[in-house]
C-alpha cells in the first residue's frame, strides 16, 4: 500500500499538519515541530502560518480506523442463501 500525506489523527496538536509530516516520512513530530517553528521564527512567522493554513486546507483527512467488512467475502447476499 503507498504512503499517503495526511492530517493525523494521532499526533495531533492544531490540526494534524506537522504530526502527518512526520508520520510520512517516519520521525518524530516533536522534531518536526521544532523545525517548523524554527523556520517560522526564521521568516518572520507570517510566511510559516500561510504554509500551515493551506496545508491544512489541502492535505485529506486520515482514516485511522478503517470500518471492517462484515461480509469477508464481500457478498451480503451470501448470509441469507446459507440460511
Amino acid at each position: 500500500m503507498k504512503k499517503k500525506l495526511c492530517l493525523s489523527k494521532k499526533s495531533k496538536i492544531i490540526a494534524g499538519v506537522c504530526g502527518g509530516i512526520a508520520e510520512y516520512f517516519n520521525i518524530d513530530a516533536t522534531l518536526v515541530r521544532l523545525v517548523w517553528a524554527l523556520l517560522a521564527l526564521i521568516s518572520t512567522l507570517w510566511p510559516a502560518i500561510i504554509i500551515y493554513i493551506i496545508l491544512w486546507a489541502v492535505m485529506p483527512a486520515q482514516n485511522p480506523n478503517p470500518p471492517e467488512s462484515r461480509f469477508p467475502d464481500g457478498n451480503p447476499n451470501d448470509d441469507f442463501r446459507r440460511q
